[in-house]
């Protein structure tokens, strides 16, 4: 790569309108540094509320452009978010989320050598912006990753930013502990964290998918993995899926079921290579007949987050 790296930030926006406003700034307003604001996109998933006047309150900006269109839904506005852009590299960010001044800046310093993916901690704050934890928390969502054009690509389509999370796997990724997100948890965020086994079902859900998506690309690998290093990625994800279906089990208080569900668990941790401890704690979880995570307050109508 010649040059800084040219970095594009895709905001993906249903009925946020409320919060868009602070979400595109967030990108306009980024420290000096190392890099290129390449573009800001806002990609408008059907929305019904203000979404649309906001953005025309940013139309005289050359660097922000807004697709609009009928709902396709989170995974397809995610998979567009790296079609639509042309920067080196992608920063995605659910629209009711907001980006620390310093974000771009300090990614681009991490953008070395066989680098592809990087993720960052974040701020956890409630709906009007005020902190709901006293410490930074370790991220992952969509709004704390920034990923490679090119490698995203060959992961496509995706239904959950969890995909990319293959590059990490693959040696590719770099961790920072630097909080650089605000990350909204809010009435109508879109992950349901109050009703038993339903964001552990959706999580088992992506990682079975994407088990298979890498299954069908051993014979056809990337250039960030060997079609051996692929096998046991891909089993890495079949792995998490049965924790989360272990885990969903255990808060539906379907304890037989979540017993039933620890051979597989322990034949992929073996077959991936990945530290036991996990399965461990499954174990555990089920032996004492106690879920691993502490449910939320179930929220409201869903949109992007």
């Amino acid at each position: 790569m010649n040059g800084p790296p040219r970095i594009s930030c895709v905001i993906l926006c249903h009925n946020y309108g409320r919060y868009l406003d602070r979400a595109i700034t967030s990108c306009l307003e980024q420290e000096p540094g190392d890099f290129v604001l390449h573009e800001v996109i806002v990609i408008d998933d059907g929305s019904a509320d203000e979404t649309e006047e906001v953005c025309l309150r940013h139309e005289g900006n050359d660097k922000v452009k807004v697709i609009r269109r009928d709902q396709q839904g989170f995974g397809q506005s995610l998979t567009d978010a790296f079609l639509v852009s042309s920067g080196d590299w992608v920063a995605p960010l659910d629209a009711d989320d907001w980006f620390y001044p310093s974000k771009l800046r300090t990614c681009a310093e991490a953008m070395t050598g066989e680098t592809l993916f990087i993720e960052h901690w974040e701020h956890v704050v409630d709906s009007d912006g005020d902190p709901m934890l006293e410490e930074p928390h370790p991220g992952g969502n969509t709004s704390t990753l920034v990923v490679h054009r090119d490698a995203a690509l060959s992961l496509l389509p995706v239904s959950n930013e969890i995909f990319f999370h293959a590059l990490r796997e693959a040696g590719r990724g770099i961790a920072l502990r630097d909080p650089l997100t605000f990350y909204r948890v809010h009435p109508r965020s879109m992950t349901d964290r109050g009703t038993p086994g339903v964001s552990q079902d959706y999580r088992a859900e992506v990682c079975v998918a994407l088990s298979d998506r890498l299954r069908a690309m051993y014979w056809n690998p990337p250039a960030w993995a060997s079609g051996r290093r692929l096998r046991r990625i891909s089993w890495h994800f079949r792995t998490l899926a049965f924790g989360h279906k272990v885990e969903s089990a255990m808060q539906r208080e379907k304890r037989l079921s979540a017993m039933l569900l620890i051979p597989g668990m322990l034949m992929g941790t073996l077959r991936s290579r990945d530290p036991i401890t996990p399965w461990l704690r499954s174990l555990s979880s089920t032996v004492a007949g106690r879920p691993l995570v502490r449910l939320t307050p179930s929220p409201g109508q869903p949109g992007h987050s």
